[in-house]
């Protein structure tokens, strides 16, 4: 039987990442065989998916199977495509849109094909209207229901609207309930706060 070797850390992007099978893999910059990126692997970074053609730094394992990733160190949006122009959001000032606070929020549903969806920022009930650029600016490739997020949050001519999207463990700054981002996931509960505790 073969030992497991010591686990190192590579760049690379992203080839494929299929959030339906639950994994995908990464070309690394120094080339080699593909490298498996687990579905668990990339959630405990705070994501449920990635970008195809992202940019990113894993921990990796030499196993009987092949090379996987253990860890997810950074992931950085892809580059070199022509970003799809939103209206509102690149109508805006980046600045004034830079400042403005993350939210705890939680996916209410996202549709992949639609290029659209919606998401329910902690404490209040009006819809946040989320577009697939959005998503694919911050290295994301889908969301599922559910899924704990932070956003900026813009008032667009149909309504809010997501400006900007991180993963909750990821985002840098307290919620605006002052909720720090490691403080616990807002989807814990219906009628909780972030870490599903009741108001």
């Amino acid at each position: 039987m073969q030992k497991i070797m010591e686990v190192a850390q590579v760049e690379g992007r992203v080839k494929w990442f299929d959030p339906a099978k639950g994994f995908g893999f990464i070309l690394a910059d120094e080339g080699g065989p593909d490298i498996l990126l687990h579905a668990n692997v990339l959630r405990n970074f705070g994501q449920s998916s990635v970008a195809d053609g992202a940019r990113i730094v894993v921990r990796v394992q030499q196993t009987q199977r092949g090379a996987q990733a253990t860890e997810v160190v950074e992931i950085v949006p892809p580059e070199g495509e022509e970003p799809t122009q939103i209206e509102d959001v690149d109508d805006g000032d980046a600045a004034v849109i830079a400042a403005l606070p993350m939210l705890a929020a939680r996916v209410k549903w996202f549709d992949k094909g639609k290029g659209f969806g919606f998401a329910n920022i902690w404490g209040r009930s009006e819809d946040v209207f989320i577009h697939a650029e959005i998503l694919r600016r911050a290295g994301f490739a889908d969301l599922g229901p559910g899924e704990a997020i932070a956003i900026r949050v813009i008032d667009g001519k149909r309504g809010k609207m997501a400006a900007q999207i991180l993963s909750w463990e990821s985002a840098p700054r307290a919620a605006e309930d002052g909720t720090p981002a490691d403080a616990g996931s807002p989807a814990g509960s219906e009628d909780g706060g972030p870490d599903g505790t009741a108001d």
